[in-house]
């Protein structure tokens, strides 16, 4: 295995270890509609599991999530409804999932994360070392004035790493925003530009595809001229990143061979600044990469 090989084996894994950082920290999910989406990605669960997959597994993960996302206990009977799936299997996991810690319960009798959780995502953030070996380098963006980002894709959705206003501590952040809907990110859309026309469409097949209500075809032409330009340029609508009040601009490049994340910068950027803008991301990612490959 040459070195870009074991780079980017390096940098699928500390994404990986990532996402399920993000999965089990972020106890809200700022957007409406969290069943639905619980939902979508239990159907698309099934249709990529493997012939020999065990079901309690998956089941119990799309149960963990649920909660994860949730910004309020919840019973066994509540659960099942949202997910459609059998109360009696629902509250089976949950009891499972409660006597190992990584849920507990109310005083109610519902369910909230536990101590496990949390020790689980202290865990996963050791274990990950994309962060560790992106943090000095993050640190030099901050000289732009803009938020910087760096994110990971999850099915149809974006989980942020790091999310840096400016004046903020590299330590708040962490983790300090939830999940947003790839399609409205910057980091979305490089990362999403980064898989085939094929997995975009199934992603999307039968679904509204929030910010592209023209269809999938209005998506897959902004993807195409991503991929020609070889990052993203994105306007993002108010109030979906930070405490932005206005309409602003994200750049975003990808990282890792294959891609298993993005960096990116935003705020005010008019397309004239994004060329010099652009050497920086990509100063970046060198950083970053070379950091992974060295192990």
């Amino acid at each position: 295995m040459d070195q870009a090989d074991r780079r980017g084996s390096t940098l699928e894994n500390s994404a990986e270890n990532a996402v399920v950082l993000l999965l089990i920290t972020h106890l809200k999910m700022d957007q409406v509609g969290n069943g639905s989406m619980i939902r979508d990605a239990k159907a698309e669960m099934a249709t990529k599991s493997p012939a020999q997959s065990n079901k309690s597994i998956s089941d119990g993960f799309i149960v963990l999530q649920a909660l994860a996302s949730s910004d309020r206990p919840m019973g066994g009977r509540e659960l099942a409804r949202m997910l459609d799936m059998e109360t009696t299997r629902v509250n089976r996991l949950l009891k499972t999932l409660a006597s190992m810690d990584i849920l507990q319960q109310t005083a109610q009798r519902k369910y909230e994360p536990g101590s496990g959780m949390h020790v689980l995502a202290a865990q996963s953030l050791h274990a990950s070392s994309l962060l560790r070996h992106s943090m000095d380098a993050l640190e030099t963006l901050t000289s732009t004035g803009l938020i910087v980002a760096l994110g990971v894709l999850w099915r149809d959705q974006v989980a942020y790493l790091y999310h840096r206003t400016p004046g903020m501590s590299a330590g708040d952040a962490l983790g300090r925003i939830g999940s947003r809907p790839a399609t409205m990110t910057g980091v979305g859309m490089a990362l999403l530009a980064a898989t085939t026309d094929e997995e975009i469409i199934s992603l999307y097949a039968g679904r509204d595809i929030p910010g592209y209500p023209e269809g999938p075809e209005a998506l897959m032409q902004r993807i195409n001229a991503i991929r020609a330009q070889n990052y993203a340029y994105v306007e993002v609508q108010p109030d979906t990143l930070g405490k932005a009040s206005d309409i602003h601009q994200t750049i975003a490049t990808t990282l890792g061979t294959p891609t298993t994340a993005a960096l990116a910068l935003s705020g005010w950027i008019p397309e004239p600044s994004t060329e010099e803008l652009m050497k920086l991301l990509r100063g970046c990612k060198e950083v970053i990469e070379g950091n992974m490959g060295g192990g």
